[in-house]
């Protein structure tokens, strides 16, 4: 291994490699960006295309009083490329920021190969052993087998039986919008909520139909993985034969709720509802929300085609499963992501144990920030614990034995204290505003009391200029 380097390396270009990458060079470090897919790709992924997006097209709510909201509305104070990327890729999609995964992924590849900083590497790197330091492992979780073997012999101690943690995660089907049947859907969003031009499309379902494609979906043929039987779900990515198996009436509590929604053609509120949700710009395909699957692709035609309004559908990509692989952080990682055993070997995004595309991303952006303060002789300046960051950071780093993956949630947030509310009715949205209130505060001393080498103003500034020349570029679709 070379001695410490002025130049950073970044292995992976998914979300979190990629927004880490651009995060050090808009700092000014040299960066090498190492990417292997289009020399070798994972079971999961399509292109070779930097932060390509494999499982949905959404990157979660941005309501102003969500947890993911408020993460969003934190990573935009500090500049995320992919959230200004995920901004001008935007399809309609309710209250949640959905993608063009094309447009979204080519807007950050051109972003990232362009910018003077930043060298990319398209080679695959086999062992931590060839890794000048400092160095960041942002590989996600379907890291290349040598490379995964390298990193468990690395974080491996004599006691160790769990040097790696697995999950199973999920891909819904993508449907040909021509091959909908517009006469039987309709545009709508549960309670109204969007920009009222209903943004989703939803397939109605009476009781019998309901219960008829339960049945089909209980008793369809699945493609079981390896290990299946010791390898957990994550449960907010479950196949919707797992939720069908859990009861009848479950998917009608979950994805299939047709709470909120009247259909126009009867004026009625349905038993059931299949939500198709736009996946690219130009509206000629759209994925099924919350029917990540792992049947086989005979039976997904077969049983998907039960749905009113998806008798003649055409798949543009079917539903498919992969194991995901992640770091028992708590055990293995610093507070600020490094090696226990490396203080320069940082690793970022889902392979930490995060779980979502925002997720992934904000932990890159952390990892950023500070390696940016480590090389530049200052103490690392962790995120406040009352913000989303700091919540989210906390999660994956706080002492712990049942470790698993997690999205940003209200219960990852610190209990306010003396918090008091008259009354019963409101006050869990009460207590959550609040939280969110004290979020901003928390997060905006913490970045007016960063001594950063460029003025927060000046760093947006730049972070601008840069991303616009590429962007003013592209088509709208």
């Amino acid at each position: 291994m070379d001695s410490l380097s002025s130049t950073i390396h970044v292995v992976g270009a998914g979300l979190a490699g990629s927004e880490c990458a651009y995060q050090l060079a808009i700092r000014g470090h040299k960066v090498v960006l190492y990417e292997m897919r289009g020399e070798t790709m994972t079971p999961a992924h399509k292109t070779a295309e930097f932060a390509e997006l494999v499982c949905s097209n959404s990157f979660g709510s941005t309501t102003d009083y969500s947890a993911p909201g408020q993460l969003k509305w934190e990573a935009d104070q500090l500049g995320s490329l992919n959230l200004q990327c995920a901004k001008r890729a935007s399809v309609p999609a309710g209250m949640a920021l959905g993608v063009d995964r094309n447009l979204f992924s080519e807007l950050v590849t051109k972003t990232l190969e362009q910018h003077p900083n930043i060298s990319v590497s398209r080679k695959l790197i086999r062992s931590l052993d060839d890794l000048p330091r400092p160095a960041v492992i942002a590989t996600g979780p379907l890291t290349h087998p040598e490379l995964a073997e390298s990193m468990r012999q690395h974080l491996a101690e004599a006691s160790d039986t769990d040097d790696f943690l697995y999950f199973f995660d999920a891909i819904a089907p993508i449907i040909d919008a021509e091959s909908i049947d517009y006469d039987v859907v309709w545009r709508g969003d549960r309670y109204g909520e969007g920009d009222g031009t209903g943004d989703y499309l939803n397939c109605p379902l009476n009781k019998e139909q309901y219960e008829n494609l339960i049945a089909e979906i209980n008793g369809a043929r699945k493609i079981e993985p390896k290990d299946f039987e010791n390898t957990p779900f994550f449960e907010g990515c479950m196949p919707i034969e797992e939720i069908a198996r859990r009861g009848l009436e479950t998917a009608r509590y979950g994805c299939m709720s047709p709470k909120g929604l009247r259909n126009p053609h009867t004026g009625k509120t349905c038993y059931a509802v299949v939500q198709l949700r736009q996946d690219n710009k130009s509206g000629t395909a759209y994925n099924m929300v919350g029917f990540q699957t792992k049947m086989a692709y005979p039976e997904q035609k077969r049983v998907f085609q039960m749905i009113p309004g998806l008798e003649n559908a055409e798949f543009f990509k079917l539903g498919s499963m992969h194991r995901n692989l992640f770091i028992h952080s708590p055990k293995k990682l610093s507070p600020t992501l490094t090696s226990k055993k490396d203080d320069l070997l940082f690793f970022a995004g889902q392979i930490t144990g995060v779980e979502g595309y925002f997720e992934s991303t904000c932990i890159g952006l952390l990892v950023a920030r500070f390696i940016n303060d480590k090389l530049r002789g200052r103490p690392v300046s962790l995120p406040p614990r009352k913000s989303a960051l700091g919540s989210l950071l906390n999660a994956i780093t706080e002492d712990k034995t049942d470790f698993q993956p997690t999205n940003i949630n209200f219960g990852l947030m610190p209990p306010l204290e003396g918090f008091k509310f008259a009354g019963r009715k409101g006050r869990k949205r009460a207590r959550r505003d609040e939280q969110l209130v004290v979020a901003k505060k928390a997060l905006l001393d913490w970045l007016n009391g960063d001594q950063v080498a460029i003025s927060k103003t000046s760093f947006l500034t730049s972070a601008t200029t840069v991303l616009s020349q590429q962007m003013d570029t592209q088509p709208d679709s």
